[in-house]
C-alpha cells in the first residue's frame, strides 16, 4: 500500500497544529490590512481543499492499483517495481527548487496558480499514460529480461515514469501549499491546514471505496487483456475528474500579484535553510544525530510494506483487485483517528517522549499483526489489522513529531521542518527499493510461497520499528535542547555569510 501523497512539511505543519491550537486563542489576531494576506473563509478552505482530495484519490488509485498489478498480475520483479516507484518519493527532494521558482518567477502576473495547473496537468496526463505503458513493458520484458541491454532501457523508462510522475506533483503541491501561506495568517494557519489534509484523508478514503466499486468486473481476472482495457476506461474515468475538480478548487484562488497583496516567502516556509547548513545542524552533537537516526528508521519501520501491501492481500489472502484498493481506505480513516486521538489525548495525558515510546511499541505489535494474519490468510483479520496499523501509525507519527517541534528552539524550527522532510522522502523512497528487493530476495531463496517473500520483508520492517524505538530510548531531553542551543548560532552565521 502506499501511503498517500502527504508532503513531509505538510505532515509536520498539521502535527504542530494539534500540538498548538489550544494556545491560538490566546494570542492577538492579526487583521487582513495589518497582514497583507487576503484571508480563507472556511467555504474557501474546504474548496480549497478539494485539490488533496483530489490527490489523495489518486494516490490510492494510481500508485495502490499498479504495486498490486505489476507484481501480481504482471509478474514484475518486486525490486524493480518498488525502485521505480522510489523515484517518485525522490522527486521530492525538489520542492524547494519548485518552491523558490514559483517565488521569484510569476506566469501571467501570478506566482503559484499556474504552476498549480500546469503540475496537475503534468501527473494527470502521466496517470493517463501509466496503464498501457506497464502493459507494454510487460511484454518488452518477456522478450527481453530486465539485466539485458534491450531490458535495462525498459527499467529505466519505468524509472524516469514515476520520477516525472513525482516532480508533477511535487511541482503543483508546492506553490499549492505556498498559495495556503500566503492566504494566510500564522493564526489561522492551524485550521486552514487541519482542513485541507482531512479533505486528503476524504479522498483517500473515497478513492478506496470509489476503486473497490468500479473494478469489481475484475475480480478473478488474471488475463492481461482483458485487464488492461477496462483499468485503462477506470484511469481515464479518473484524470477527468481530477481535473474538473482541481478547476474548481482553485479557480480565482490567488489575486493577480500586480494588487500588492503579500506573499510568503522562503522564510516562511520549511526551505527557509539550506541543506549544507541544516546538515551541520543535525551532526552538531550525538543527540541530534540520534534523535534524526530515530526518525529515518520510525519511516522506515512504517512504509517497509508500501511497494507489496496490496500483492501480499492478493497472493497470500487471494484478494481481488478492488479488495485490496480497499485496504488504502482502512489505513487512511485509521491513520487520521490515530492522529487526533494522539493530539487531542495521548499527547498531552502522558507527554510527548512516552506518546512517542507507546506509538513506536504500537505500530512494532501492529507489524507482528500484519505478519501472523498472513499464516490464517483470513481477509477479516487482515481489514482489522490495517485498521490497528493505521491507528498506530497516526498515534505514532503525531507524537514522534510533536516531540520534534518540542525539542527544537524556534529559531531553527524551520531547519527541523525542512530537514525532516528530507529524511521522510529519502526514507520512504528507500523503503520501497528495500521492500521491492526483499520480496525478490525471498522468491530468489525459495522461501516457501505464497506467504515466506512477503513474511521476509515484513519481519525485517517490524526489526527496523523494534531499533527505531531502541533509538527513541537513548533521547535525553535536555542534552537534545542543550545541544540545539549551542550550535544555534554557527547555524546562522553560515545562513548569513
Amino acid at each position: 500500500m502506499d501511503s498517500p501523497g502527504v508532503p513531509p512539511d505538510q505532515v509536520v505543519e498539521i502535527t504542530a497544529s494539534l500540538d498548538s491550537v489550544h494556545r491560538a486563542h490566546r494570542q492577538p489576531r492579526m487583521t487582513v490590512a495589518a497582514s497583507g494576506r487576503p484571508g480563507l473563509t472556511l467555504v474557501a478552505t474546504l474548496r480549497l481543499g478539494l485539490f488533496q482530495a483530489c490527490l489523495g484519490a489518486l494516490a490510492v488509485i494510481f500508485a495502490g492499483i499498479l504495486n498490486r498489478v505489476m507484481i501480481t498480475e504482471l509478474a514484475l520483479p518486486g525490486l524493480l517495481v518498488g525502485g521505480s516507484l522510489a523515484f517518485e518519493q525522490l522527486a521530492a527532494l525538489a520542492r524547494p527548487l519548485f518552491g523558490q521558482i514559483s517565488d521569484a518567477k510569476p506566469i501571467a502576473g501570478r506566482h503559484r496558480l499556474p504552476y498549480v495547473w500546469l503540475g496537475t496537468l503534468g501527473f494527470c496526463g502521466l496517470a493517463a499514460l501509466s496503464v498501457p505503458l506497464i502493459f507494454r513493458l510487460q511484454q518488452w520484458f518477456q522478450l527481453h529480461p530486465p539485466l539485458t541491454i534491450q531490458g535495462g532501457c525498459g527499467v529505466a523508462l519505468l524509472c524516469l515514469f514515476f520520477g516525472g510522475y513525482g516532480l508533477a506533483v511535487s511541482l503543483a503541491t508546492t506553490p499549492y501549499l505556498a498559495l495556503v501561506v500566503d492566504r494566510t495568517t500564522e493564526e489561522e494557519r492551524p485550521r486552514a491546514v487541519g482542513l485541507i489534509w482531512f479533505m486528503l484523508t476524504v479522498g483517500i478514503v473515497l478513492g478506496a471505496v470509489g476503486t473497490a466499486i468500479s473494478l469489481r468486473s475484475l475480480d478473478g481476472v488474471k488475463d492481461p487483456a482483458v485487464l488492461e482495457p477496462v483499468l485503462q476506461a477506470f484511469m481515464g474515468r479518473v484524470v477527468l475528474v481530477v481535473l474538473a475538480l482541481s478547476l474548481v478548487a482553485t479557480w480565482r484562488m490567488e489575486a493577480p500579484a500586480s494588487q500588492g497583496l503579500r506573499r510568503s516567502s522562503r522564510g516562511d516556509r520549511e526551505d527557509a535553510i539550506g541543506a549544507g547548513v541544516a546538515w551541520t545542524l543535525i551532526r552538531s552533537s550525538p543527540q541530534v544525530l540520534i534523535f534524526f537516526g530515530f526518525l529515518v528508521l520510525f519511516t522506515l519501520g512504517l512504509f517497509l510494506q508500501d511497494p507489496i501491501l496490496e500483492s501480499y492481500g492478493a497472493e497470500v489472502f487471494g484478494l481481488s483487485i478492488s479488495a485490496t484498493a480497499a485496504l488504502n481506505g482502512l489505513w487512511g480513516g485509521g491513520t487520521l483517528v490515530g492522529l487526533l486521538v494522539a493530539g487531542v489525548w495521548i499527547v498531552p495525558r502522558l507527554g510527548k517522549l512516552p506518546a512517542a515510546r507507546l506509538g513506536c511499541r504500537l505500530v512494532v505489535g501492529s507489524l507482528i499483526l500484519l505478519l501472523l494474519s498472513g499464516v490464517v490468510a483470513q481477509p477479516p483479520l487482515l481489514w482489522v489489522v490495517m485498521v490497528l496499523f493505521g491507528l498506530s501509525a497516526g498515534m505514532a507519527t503525531n507524537s514522534a513529531l510533536c516531540l520534534m517541534l518540542d525539542l527544537t528552539l524556534p529559531e531553527v524550527a524551520g531547519t527541523f521542518v525542512g530537514v525532516w522532510g528530507l529524511a521522510q522522502a529519502l526514507s520512504r523512497g528507500l523503503g520501497k527499493l528495500i521492500g521491492g528487493g526483499l520480496l525478490s530476495l525471498g522468491q530468489w531463496l525459495h522461501l516457501p510461497e505464497p506467504l515466506g517473500p512477503f513474511a521476509l520483508v515484513i519481519a525485517i520492517e517490524a526489526l527496523i520499528a523494534f531499533l527505531a524505538l531502541l533509538l527513541l530510548a537513548r533521547v535525553n531531553m535536555q542534552q537534545f535542547r542543550q545541544d540545539t542551543g549551542r550550535s544555534l548560532s554557527r547555524v546562522l552565521a553560515m545562513e548569513v555569510s
